[in-house]
């Protein structure tokens, strides 16, 4: 025989009266755990009944805005497992089954309106399914009690009820305060066949607030049944505040269960195991709790009142249950079960304990999406915060909304508006990089060649190469430049290799061009972060032209999110530049054109691309084009400007592409010789940036359940260009010192990094350089 311990504590705005109603043993069934039960001999004051509110209609649907109710924060339940997460997302139960075994509803009530299933059924033999004993409309209530805006509601306040009485003929009527072993019995024959009901019903979820001894095998087998047909089953704890579970719950640990079996223990709003509940113990895997103190419900009287026991935390549970059918319809009941366990609060002793089990109910992380995630459609991996790194000349491109459906672990699908998981580069301070500098230069030039590397030492004392730094009079006289080897073969040919420099500075080598050494205001680099391997140019000099070309590989740098040291700031992905360039003097007149091919392996102009924005790669045309004018006196003017043409090609399963348009521009003009031997300069320059274009991406936009495939997609643009424009002005002005050179660098950074919102970046550098 089955059979619940229900104590209840009747509210009217606040309740005094205690009635005992049904009878002892340690089943599921509630107890009225604070203040503690008088003992039976004392008679229960009369309860004031709250007043019943008057009919209403079902609410009409409200925007998600209105959940957040005094109805909603007066259900104690909902708010602990925060069913504001569901509910904003339109799960409210609406069109899935649950089953209740237990003893009936109050079928006067207006809280069940017309979600009673007409699948529900008296199995026990009785002659309807109306409560006669109130455990069975308060466990309905606390499940699926509707939403009215007056007292509280159910979880799953839009579902179907399959209501499923079990109590056995004439025991719920003959409850009796003064003796324990009167009250509602329940027969596991009666059990079994609502087990069965419930599954013929298309029950998603099955609620057993009962107790007992050990299950028969019959009732096992219907638990099979029911589990292999996908349903979950949530079965009370019991309330002897046992180690262990009751042993009605045993099924739960064994083949029929096939992981769908929840065994629900109570806590109270604060999350402490309540002092009545059965602990995890031996069935700690498939233990989770709800609260199930003072949850307020009506009886079958329809009379409101405040129940407690791990009856009342088992339909908490079922409702999200139920939550969780209706957003994912694909879900099956193992699953549904999984997420449950793996997005609950951890309370209790790390991880799954023997008092708390998996721990307490959050419907948080449930609505969250859980495992490895992937745009719908595709493999293509996607973060939910981080899917790409924009680059400087994209600096601070903004984006329309980028919606696409996703899929997690369990294959549920996601809405995701992808533009807010696109970072920005953050700019680097430029005058600190360009001062932090312990490097050595060394050049020779013997007939015909010429050699010239930077020495730099590294933190165990040993010396690599790296990349030069220039003070004024190195770049005009020595052009001395990082692991760099020319040489003539013959009087119109020549030619260099180089490392960690670019092929763009071996050529000018070649060529005999020199440039005024900026340090901020500097045109020579990319345009974004890199790091040049090797490189290799030729020249032929044919009259009065120069032909060089150029090869160069790589590497892209992109920032590694949350690096804190150094070593691990940067991610490397290749590339590969070819350039032709056409140069000729005219008179004091130096001029060059150029035309160069880059292929980048990962990135479109330093910008990274993860997966779910379809891991786009590029490929570059610059035409630069350089004029410097010797004007006599020492003055010289000097200028250059750059074009591209950026093709966008989309991989990782994804279609799409696009087509990006960058500028770069640089003036000058400096003296030589003002007050003697110095010099002074002055450049205003902008660097490379985005001018117009971006990325068409075709993205996933609706998900089809039933099929399991992507019925529509939509072509969205990844803009690429900046509102930001940088622009740098920088004076400069050197002159010799006690044999070395002294530098005074002024700058003005206006939009740092292409990023309007950034403030402007100003400084001074003074350096000494002394050969040796």
């Amino acid at each position: 025989m089955r059979r619940f311990k229900a104590g209840l504590l009747r509210s009217a705005p606040i309740a005094t009266g205690l009635l005992l109603a049904g009878c002892g043993g340690g089943g599921g069934g509630g107890i009225n755990s604070t203040p503690t039960p008088p003992s039976a001999t004392i008679p229960a004051p009369t309860p004031t009944p709250t007043p019943t509110p008057a009919p209403t209609p079902a609410p009409t649907p409200t925007p998600t805005a209105s959940y957040d109710t005094a109805e909603y924060r007066a259900t104690v339940g909902a708010v602990s497992m925060n069913a504001l997460a569901a509910y904003r997302v339109g799960a409210t139960g609406k069109g899935i089954g649950v089953g209740v075994i237990d003893s009936g509803i109050d079928l006067q009530s207006q809280e069940f309106g017309t979600r009673v299933s007409s699948a529900s059924q008296a199995v026990a033999g009785n002659s309807s399914i109306d409560d006669e004993g109130g455990h069975g409309t308060a466990v309905a209530f606390t499940l699926a009690g509707r939403r009215n805006d007056a007292g509280t509601h159910g979880v799953a306040f839009d579902s179907t009820l399959i209501v499923l009485r079990a109590d056995r003929p004439g025991t719920c009527a003959t409850a009796s305060k003064d003796d324990e072993d009167s009250g509602c019995k329940f027969g596991t024959d009666a059990i079994t066949r609502g087990l069965d009901a419930a599954r013929t019903a298309g029950a998603k979820v099955v609620n057993i607030s009962l107790g007992g001894s050990d299950m028969p095998q019959s009732l096992k087998d219907a638990v099979g049944r029911a589990t292999a047909a996908g349903l979950v089953v949530v079965i009370a704890a019991g309330n002897d505040g046992s180690t262990n579970p009751d042993p009605f719950t045993n099924v739960a640990s064994e083949a029929q269960g096939r992981n769908q079996v929840i065994i629900a223990g109570s806590v109270g709003a604060g999350d402490g195991i309540s002092s009545f509940s059965d602990r995890a113990g031996t069935g700690a895997a498939h233990f989770l709790t709800a609260v199930g103190e003072s949850v307020r419900a009506p009886d079958q009287t329809d009379t409101a009142a405040l129940w407690s026991g791990t009856s009342f935390a088992a339909p908490q549970i079922s409702g999200a249950v139920a939550l969780l059918a209706q957003a994912f319809p694909n879900l099956t009941g193992a699953q549904i079960v999984d997420i449950l366990f793996k997005s609950a609060r951890d309370a209790g002793a790390p991880g799954v304990d023997s008092v708390y089990g998996n721990g307490v109910l959050d419907l948080t992380r449930a609505f969250q999406p859980l495992g490895t995630t992937s745009v719908a459609g595709s493999k293509a991996v996607v973060s939910t915060t981080s899917n790409a790194t924009l680059s400087a000349p994209m600096g601070d491109a903004t984006q329309g909304e980028l919606g696409a459906v996703i899929l997690d672990g369990y294959s549920r699908a996601f809405a995701i508006d992808l533009a807010k998981t696109i970072a920005r580069r953050s700019p680097d301070r430029s005058l600190g990089s360009a001062l932090q500098s312990r490097f050595r230069n060394v050049a020779l030039a013997q007939g015909g060649m010429r050699v010239s590397m930077t020495l730099a030492p590294r933190s165990n004392g040993d010396v690599a190469l790296d990349r030069t730094t220039l003070s004024t009079t190195d770049a005009t006289s020595a052009r001395a430049i990082a692991g760099m080897v020319t040489q003539k073969l013959g009087s119109t040919l020549s030619f260099g290799f180089g490392f960690s420099q670019g092929s763009g500075a071996l050529g000018a080598q070649l060529s005999g061009q020199s440039e005024p050494a900026f340090l901020i205001a500097n045109t020579g680099s990319m345009g974004f972060d890199s790091s040049t391997r090797a490189s290799s140019a030729i020249r032929q000099s044919v009259g009065e032209f120069g032909f060089t070309a150029g090869l160069e590989n790589g590497d892209v740098l992109t920032q590694r999110d949350g690096a804190l040291q150094l070593r691990h700031r940067w991610q490397r992905s290749g590339y590969t530049r070819a350039s032709l360039t056409v140069d000729r003097r005219f008179g004091a007149l130096a001029t060059m054109i150029s035309v160069t091919r880059m292929d980048e392996r990962d990135t479109v102009l330093g910008a990274r691309f993860d997966a779910a924005l379809g891991a786009t790669r590029a490929a570059t045309w610059f035409v630069d084009a350089r004029a410097r004018l010797d004007a006599g006196a020492g003055w010289s003017i000097g200028g250059s400007m750059r074009q591209g043409w950026t093709q966008a090609a989309v991989r990782g399963g994804l279609d799409g592409d696009g087509l990006v348009r960058t500028t770069a521009f640089a003036a000058d003009i400096g003296k030589d010789g003002v007050f003697g031997h110095d010099s002074l300069g002055l450049r205003i320059a902008q660097p490379l940036r985005v001018a117009r274009g971006g990325v068409d991406l075709r993205l996933p936009t609706y998900f089809d359940y039933s099929s399991g495939t992507v019925t529509d997609w939509t072509t969205q643009r990844l803009n690429l260009a900046p509102q930001g424009r940088e622009l740098d002005v920088e004076l400069r002005y050197g002159l010799p010192v006690f044999g070395g050179g002294l530098d005074t660098n002024l700058f003005f950074r206006r939009d740092p990094g292409n990023i309007a919102a950034l403030p402007n970046d100003y400084g001074m550098a003074m350096r000494y350089s002394l050969g040796f």
